[in-house]
């Protein structure tokens, strides 16, 4: 940096002008703001990262993910909720680190604005003086040229009355010309002493105004220096975090490498089975030949084998008989 930008391209004829010098102090407000502007970026997206990390987390540790499962399939799903958890984490770590950021840029936006302010103060100062000794000077330029329009006026007047025969006259006009050409080499001295204060005034500013155009011009590139690697710390943040999160999720996708389907099922199979014997086929059991039948019958089918039952006897006695009601001695009748 030659830093002869600046103190090179900011000047302006007129000598009670501070147009340059204005621009300058503008483009150093703007740049001011713009650091603020991404501070105040840098905060929102620390409280937008940290909100996502804290829902994140929330969701990883009080939302169920496949509770139920087992075997390596669970093993995988806790490797993913816990590299989940881990992923909130970063983001909440990345807030608490972009806060930093946005400190550091405060810092450095209050370090420039006290240098400034030191400069500042000598140049309001500098603008001051050449103003106020202008002014002095230019009331002493109406004040010599006046003086030396009374000594015209007072010279005329004696060369117009010059043939009067009134001594007396003649001599107030003698004297009148005697005193304004002291007036007027008095009120000469005093405009070209002004005018020799102005010019070491014009000096004096201009050199306080190469010295702040140098100063400012190593601000600037200083905080441009400064706003660009931010921005670019920032950016790298970010894909840092995006790296993390990617190695995060790397380990879950390992732990579903390992998974398998066979033996989850049976892993299932081993710890959930209850036996290996299918129910036996439901017997027919004949009412009237409950032994007789459960031996030499099939397999039930739920129809009675009218084929296999054995003739119905034949009652011995009348309908009006005691003994009517009796089967292979069975009474169906309770006395």
């Amino acid at each position: 940096m030659t830093g002869s930008l600046f103190k090179g391209n900011f000047w302006s004829p007129d000598i009670l002008s501070t147009v340059g010098y204005d621009s300058i102090i503008q483009h150093l407000n703007n740049g001011r703001k713009n650091c603020k502007e991404f501070e105040d970026f840098l905060k929102e997206r620390a409280s937008i990262e940290e909100k996502y990390g804290k829902d994140l987390l929330s969701l990883s540790r009080k939302k169920p993910c496949g509770q139920s499962e087992i075997n390596t399939l669970k093993r995988a799903l806790e490797v993913f909720k816990q590299q989940v958890d881990n992923v909130a984490q970063c983001h909440i770590q990345l807030a608490q680190t972009l806060r930093e950021e946005a400190r550091k840029i405060e810092e450095f936006r209050e370090k420039q604005k006290l240098q400034r302010k030191k400069t500042e103060l000598i140049m309001d100062a500098v603008h001051k003086q050449r103003s106020l000794q202008f002014k002095k000077t230019m009331d002493a330029k109406k004040i010599y040229e006046q003086k030396c329009r009374d000594k015209d006026d007072a010279e005329q007047a004696v060369h117009r009355n010059a043939n009067l025969v009134n001594p007396k006259q003649q001599e107030k006009l003698f004297v009148k010309l005697a005193t304004s050409k002291t007036a007027a080499e008095d009120s000469d001295k005093a405009y070209m002493l002004h005018i020799n204060t102005l010019d070491k005034v014009r000096e004096e500013w201009q050199s306080e105004h190469i010295k702040a155009c140098e100063v400012f011009e190593a601000q600037e590139y200083e905080r441009i220096n400064f706003f660009r690697n931010a921005l670019w710390l920032h950016v790298n943040q970010l894909s840092k975090q995006c790296v993390t999160s990617d190695e995060m999720y790397e380990e879950v996708r390992k732990s579903l490498e390992m998974c398998s389907i066979k033996k989850d099922i049976e892993y299932f199979v081993n710890q959930r089975k209850t036996g290996q014997t299918p129910p036996a086929p439901i017997m027919y059991e004949n009412y009237y030949c409950p032994q007789k039948d459960a031996a030499s019958s099939g397999k039930a089918t739920g129809v009675l084998n009218t084929g296999r039952r054995g003739p119905l006897p034949v009652p011995k006695s009348l309908p009006g008989d005691p003994t009517y009601s009796l089967v292979d001695n069975y009474s169906l009748i309770y006395q």
